[in-house]
């Protein structure tokens, strides 16, 4: 009975831990596309960057998440993430057109464009999950 339940553990461990690297890659490159520096701002105890940062991260997450559980191997779920994080990187320079400035708001504390920024990020994301058909 045990080992009928560990059965799909290796694949947990295989999908479970490319997801984590797709995160890892994600906050890497997407903290470096922005013009602020989140990771300091959230350490500086700023709420706009932290809101702004996890939300776009869950947008992100949720592709990947639909991209585990659609795909048929692991490279296919890692170009889909990819995928995810281009839209994600859009996403930010679309939010900026009504909002030029807005790194510069986010890093001043803003909360309005934190949240703008945050929640176009998990739109876009359950948009992009919902489009993987295959």
């Amino acid at each position: 009975m045990i080992l009928q339940s560990l059965a799909g553990l290796p694949a947990f461990l295989l999908y479970f831990c490319t997801g984590l690297i797709a995160v890892v890659l994600y906050l890497f490159v997407y903290t470096r596309v922005t013009r602020h520096d989140e990771f300091q701002l959230i350490c500086d105890n700023h709420p706009a960057a932290a809101i702004a940062l996890g939300l776009s991260l869950v947008g992100f997450v949720i592709p990947v998440v639909s991209a585990i559980m659609h795909t048929v191997n692991v490279i296919d779920c890692l170009i889909w993430s990819v995928i995810a994080l281009n839209v994600q990187i859009a996403v930010y320079y679309i939010v900026k057109i009504p909002v030029p400035n807005l790194s510069a708001r986010i890093a001043a504390g803003e909360l309005a464009p934190a949240i703008w920024l945050g929640l176009s990020s998990v739109a876009a994301g359950a948009i992009n999950a919902a489009s993987m058909v295959y």
